[in-house]
């Protein structure tokens, strides 16, 4: 009984470590575009001067 627990939770700690790579990775990507969309945005202004 005791090592199904462990197991269980080993498992779920493995899923979570996971999901949290993924949310990490997908956080890094919106960052990125908002970034480019700042640098477009700051060339336009800079050709209009």
């Amino acid at each position: 009984m005791l090592r199904k627990l462990i197991y269980g939770l080993a498992a779920l700690a493995t899923a979570l470590a996971l999901s949290a790579c993924n949310t990490m990775t997908g956080m890094g990507k919106d960052v990125e575009k908002g970034g480019q969309k700042i640098q477009e945005e700051s060339k336009e202004v800079q050709q209009k001067l």
